[in-house]
């Protein structure tokens, strides 16, 4: 599947979706990655994270962890792909944190999943928690890498689809200028 085939796909199962939003970051932007609505269709979602898991098929990889939400169905169906467990990590009082009895052993050869990019808030948050545990992290893979900066994690970084999309601090936002409605889509 080429750059092409995948967004508009992305289209077409209502990921990309054009207006004025809120982002996590707290920046805004007048387009934004809904991924969650890929996941509601299992034979496209198989087909994406067949994607996400190919650059580290044949790597020893023993576990796939991403941050909850975005990142739970596609660590799983990703690990599915690789034949290894998922995880997920959650926000607990304020932190990023493993619940529900997951670990990471010293060593553990992990794969980090994310279904967007902006800013890698949540990735370097999942990071903290692997480099904490002492794995080893083979690297990330993610759906959409959004960000308008080349980050820099450390460890190698694969997307399968990478798109520029303007975001602005809330005080330069042309939108909010125009008086275009706020959405918070995360809400």
């Amino acid at each position: 599947m080429n750059d092409k085939v995948l967004a508009e796909l992305l289209k077409e199962t209502g990921v990309i979706l054009d207006g004025h939003f809120l982002l996590t970051s707290g920046r805004h932007s007048g387009r934004f990655m809904q991924c969650s609505q890929l996941l509601q269709y299992p034979v496209q979602t198989e087909a994406v994270c067949k994607l996400i898991a190919e650059p580290f098929m044949g790597m020893g990889i023993n576990t796939v962890i991403g941050p909850a939400m975005g990142g739970i169905i596609l660590s799983y169906e990703v690990a599915r792909q690789l034949g290894v467990r998922a995880v997920y990590t959650e926000q607990f009082e304020g932190q990023m944190v493993l619940r529900r009895g997951f670990s990471i052993e010293v060593g553990e050869k992990v794969l980090v999943v994310e279904d967007a990019v902006t800013t890698g808030g949540s990735v370097k948050k999942v990071l903290d928690i692997l480099r904490k545990a002492e794995a080893n992290i083979a690297g990330i893979s993610v759906m959409v890498d959004r960000s308008d900066v080349i980050l820099d994690f450390g460890v190698p970084m694969k997307a399968l689809l990478e798109m520029e999309i303007e975001s602005y601090s809330p005080e330069d936002c042309p939108l909010c200028k125009a008086l275009v409605p706020l959405q918070r889509p995360k809400s």
